[in-house]
């Protein structure tokens, strides 16, 4: 008879245990400088408690917005160790490219690496991947699936608004005679290719799916639309209005011109969809016209 009470009270500490359990993992915080790992997190409501360089973050990469109780811990490249010390993540998630850092963040609270673009993977299935490996990570695994069911279907509904074939050609400017053309391995060509769109960049691209390239070059694409992605760096717009080899592009001069809002190129898939949208509607305007 002894026997019954003990197991009563074997049972209410493992209980006690798991919901102890559970209450750390439901308020275990995320950090991250790395934008694409943090508008993953972001997308699928985990928690976060701290991403970096947070003003660069939301002119280059947009949405999703930064909750306003999120830290910023400083700068991509020279984070603030001091600020991250103070309260300690239960995760600092970061990308290869960072990871000189990992020595110093180890010493605050463990770290972990995820990549995206890597050589010879196919981008969009690697997208999906990061997607589901953050979800696991964070307990939002059920949030993970949907951001990814959401995103085919919102490829299979914007697929459906065109039926045009003239082929784009992807720009970011770097300055106001050289710009970032994306080709192969790129957020934008993968997004082409769910939208069933015709990318007109035939070269070779870098790691990060874009060559660098004179304004000149894109003479070479004449019946192309250029897209141009925001932002520009400061005084090239006022500077391209002045340019005679710009005005003279036969795109420029048959106004076969896009321009769309700041899209993160090297994001994942919350980049992708807004990418895909923005690109939607301007080429739906553009055809209005």
């Amino acid at each position: 008879m002894r026997c019954f009470p003990r197991l009563l009270i074997l049972a209410r500490r493992s209980l006690l245990a798991a919901g102890l359990l559970l209450s750390t993992a439901s308020h275990a915080q995320w950090a991250t400088i790395d934008w694409t790992i943090a508008e993953t997190l972001l997308a699928i409501k985990a928690p976060v408690s701290g991403i970096a360089q947070q003003p660069a973050y939301h002119d280059w990469v947009g949405e999703p917005r930064i909750p306003e109780h999120v830290m910023d811990i400083g700068l991509r490249t020279q984070p603030n160790f001091e600020l991250l010390a103070q309260s300690p993540p239960e995760q600092t998630l970061l990308s290869p490219m960072f990871t000189g850092l990992i020595p110093r963040l180890e010493k605050i609270a463990p770290v972990g690496t995820f990549a995206l673009y890597s050589p010879g993977a196919e981008t969009w299935q690697e997208m999906q991947s990061l997607t589901r490996q953050l979800g696991e990570l964070t307990d939002r695994n059920a949030e993970a699936e949907a951001l990814i069911e959401n995103t085919e279907q919102l490829m299979a509904e914007l697929r459906r608004q065109h039926s045009d074939s003239t082929p784009l050609l992807m720009v970011q400017f770097m300055d106001a005679r050289h710009v970032r053309v994306f080709g192969e391995n790129s957020l934008y060509n993968a997004v082409l290719e769910q939208l069933e769109l015709p990318n007109a960049w035939d070269q070779p691209t870098n790691a990060w799916g874009f060559a660098l390239a004179g304004i000149e070059a894109l003479a070479r694409y004449p019946d192309a639309t250029l897209v141009i992605v925001d932002p520009l760096p400061a005084g090239v717009e006022e500077q391209l209005e002045g340019s005679g080899l710009w005005q003279h592009l036969p795109n420029v001069q048959n106004g076969r011109l896009l321009r769309l809002p700041p899209v993160w190129s090297f994001g994942a898939l919350p980049s992708a969809q807004r990418f895909a949208r923005e690109l939607t509607s301007a080429l739906n305007a553009h055809h209005a016209d």
